[in-house]
């Protein structure tokens, strides 16, 4: 589809591309990987024609339409969202005001015969392009794409001048997807959607019919999407097949390669400079000198890109705080007429991790901000544990650094004494490195001030953390950095990410806010995800439907705090967590019942697997004797009789958990009834009673997985 013959580009002495020879085709989705100033945005502009190369050539095929998302600043006005947006069916949006005007024209009588027949050819050979170039579909097309970024129907009539940046890029890539060009370039189209829209994403460029070129600091996103991972160091194009988890296995394994290599080659020049300089000035060597001395000529030095080092450290020693961390009671927070919470309950414990989950705009920064003290709310209450320490990373965390500190004066200023020798590894760690660290704050970038407010914050001794977007600017090693210190970090975490892959590995709990609520998930994203996806309603907030076992969590590192059963266990009863109306996680569902084959009965393994029990060896008569015979015939009846027992008592436990699993279900369906919890009196014991049969299911699971472990 697309190729790069001989091209080369720099900027003054630093070389970014030497003599490169690239190539895509059609459907491929590649990442772009490398550190920062390797040269990935200058490629994605080269490609799209907005940069010319120092030389070579940039080969397309006549017709290709390329289109290019920028990192940001696009703005958009003069237009509504839903016009703006139809920008990208500009030739079908004309052909159809053509068709309008025709069909005007033919209502009018004072056409002569002639003229109204030509019309009509004309009308109907606009109306079958119109048809075959899906025309009708248009406003469909756009309300999907729109919804999908997360605007919403309200927002379809706004003006466009009135969007945030944020939502400015967003508007910039839904015309993108709607225009459907042969070559998609995406240059972080990740940096400002929420986890939904990214989502959506995700599955629409899964199935997007053309190439696409991307560039994205988030690993999850990347993962979803490429099927080949294209690294710019060196001065060249480097080609893995696969996505980027299987491109970081294969590059650490080809650097040792280079690696070794590298070392075979220097010492084999080492070899032959010693030969050189011994035997320089002996004629019966000569001619064998000059020969080494040609060999060495014609060496390529293999070249090894510098070792990325990898910063690790531990957040500063705090007092543990008390079992109860925050709770909050009847809490409710309104801006004018706009309500953001109404009588929600949260309640936080000591090792808690939770990620904060919603669309942009639902409460998740004002319910952090709730949470920190830094704003009150309207009513109800909030009660801080015994001697917990917070530390609040706001959004805004960047704007409020000192312009006039530098940044090596930023870190230092608050530091404890003891961490002040790793402040330059921490900042390398975030891309401060050499004489970077005397710039003042003042003359950084917004994603550099975002870089320095987070390596500030991890040098602080807290033992709550609540972090309102801390990943935003931070490319893949920083967040890996950050990411290392959390997973360490002993205390309680709250937190708001649009990674998913930043939020897979910390959260160990889920709010959901949306609705003026709050609810509590047991478990980590994934597990979210697979509630919401069988919720059954169509918001997908209605309380815990069916009983049904969510997937395994992906594997953790070993030794990660409270990283064990995740939701996963029943709770003893009399111990709830109350977060808006908590929902609790589902034992595993029931498995079918088992039944017995005529020959031999089927036991049940430690993992739930079946299997038949060993039957009687088939002795000849002359081997066996008949009181032998006899023992193994009376072996095998017991084990039978013990298997039906056991069967039976199994058979039991599954009618009764089902009989309380219907009952559960028809109890949500009330609870789910618009206005159920608007007389708390009445709703009341219809909540303890799900509760009572939560627990009560939850034992009787217990009982079900002892049968199970049961080895005969």
């Amino acid at each position: 589809m697309i190729q790069l013959a001989s091209l080369s580009k720099s900027f003054g002495d630093r070389v970014l591309l030497d003599n490169v020879s690239w190539q895509i085709d059609n459907r491929e989705r590649v990442g772009l990987a490398g550190p920062n100033g390797a040269g990935k945005t200058t490629l994605l502009k080269m490609l799209a024609g907005l940069e010319e190369p120092d030389s070579g050539t940039v080969v397309k095929p006549s017709g290709l339409v390329v289109g290019y998302l920028p990192q940001d600043g696009l703005t958009h006005s003069g237009r509504t969202l839903v016009d703006e947006a139809g920008l990208a069916f500009k030739p079908l949006l004309d052909m159809r005001a053509e068709i309008q005007s025709l069909e005007e024209r033919l209502g009018d009588d004072s056409a002569d015969e002639a003229e109204h027949a030509s019309m009509l050819t004309q009308y109907s050979e606009l109306q079958e392009n119109f048809r075959r170039l899906e025309g009708y579909s248009i406003d469909l097309k756009i309300t999907t794409v729109l919804r999908g970024l997360g605007f919403s129907p309200d927002d379809f009539d706004k003006p466009s001048e009135t969007f945030s940046g944020g939502w400015q890029m967003r508007i910039a890539l839904a015309k993108l997807l709607l225009t459907r060009p042969g070559l998609l370039l995406l240059d972080e189209p990740t940096n400002h959607l929420d986890l939904e829209a990214r989502n959506w994403l995700e599955e629409y460029l899964a199935e997007y019919p053309h190439a696409v070129i991307l560039v994205s600091h988030d690993r999850f996103f990347i993962d979803a999407v490429v099927t080949r991972i294209t690294e710019i160091g060196l001065r060249k194009l480097t080609d893995y097949a696969g996505n980027y988890s299987g491109y970081l296995v294969e590059r650490d394994a080809r650097m040792e390669r280079l690696r070794q290599q590298k070392k075979d080659q220097d010492d084999e020049i080492e070899r032959m400079q010693a030969f050189i300089n011994r035997f320089r000035y002996q004629a019966t060597k000569a001619a064998q000198v000059q020969s080494r001395i040609k060999m060495m000529d014609k060496i390529v030095p293999i070249e090894i890109p510098p070792e990325r080092k990898r910063v690790h450290f531990t957040f500063p020693a705090c007092a543990k705080s008390g079992r109860t961390v925050l709770d909050l009671r009847d809490v409710r927070k309104a801006y004018d007429r706009r309500v953001v919470f109404d009588r929600v309950n949260v309640h936080i414990e000591r090792g808690d991790r939770i990620a904060l989950i919603g669309p942009n705009g639902a409460g998740k920064s004002t319910l952090m901000r709730m949470l920190s003290g830094v704003e009150n709310p309207d009513s109800g209450t909030r009660t801080e544990g015994h001697q917990v320490i917070t530390q609040y990373f706001a959004q805004d965390e960047a704007a409020r650094l000192d312009p006039t500190l530098t940044v090596y004066q930023t870190l230092a200023g608050d530091a404890p004494i003891h961490m002040v020798p790793h402040i330059r590894n921490i900042l390398g760690g975030f891309l401060f490195s050499g004489d970077d660290v005397d710039k003042p704050v003042r003359v950084l970038s917004g994603g550099e001030r975002t870089r320095l407010a987070v390596a500030r914050m991890l040098l602080r001794p807290a033992n709550t953390l609540l972090l309102d977007e801390p990943t935003n600017h931070l490319d893949l090693d920083s967040k890996d950095v950050l990411l290392d210190a959390l997973e360490d970090f002993g205390g309680t975490l709250i937190f708001v990410s649009h990674d998913r892959y930043f939020v897979d590995k910390l959260a160990t709990k889920v709010i959901s806010i949306g609705g003026a609520d709050a609810l509590l998930y047991p478990g980590n994203y994934e597990e979210f995800l697979w509630s919401q996806k069988n919720r059954g309603t169509a918001e997908g907030r209605d309380v815990g439907r069916g009983l049904q076992t969510p997937p395994p969590a992906k594997p953790r590192d070993v030794g990660r705090p409270r990283d064990v059963g995740r939701g996963l266990q029943t709770a003893p009863p009399g111990k709830r967590h109350d977060v808006g109306r908590a929902l609790q996680t589902p034992p595993p569902p029931a498995p079918e019942p088992l039944t017995p084959s005529q020959d031999a009965p089927r036991l049940v393994r430690h993992d739930g697997s079946r299997q038949s029990p060993k039957p009687v060896a088939e002795t000849p008569a002359a081997v066996v004797s008949y009181e032998e015979r006899k023992r193994l015939e009376s072996e095998a009846r017991k084990t039978r009789k013990v298997v039906d027992a056991r069967r039976k008592r199994i058979d039991d436990l599954e009618t009764r958990i089902a009989e309380r699993e219907q009952a559960i279900r028809d109890i949500e369906a009330t609870m789910a009834t618009p206005g159920f919890y608007d007389n708390r009196e009445e709703a009341k014991p219809i909540i303890d009673k799900h509760q009572a049969l939560m627990w009560e299911v939850g034992d009787l699971m217990h009982q079900w997985e002892e049968l199970q472990r049961t080895d005969l």
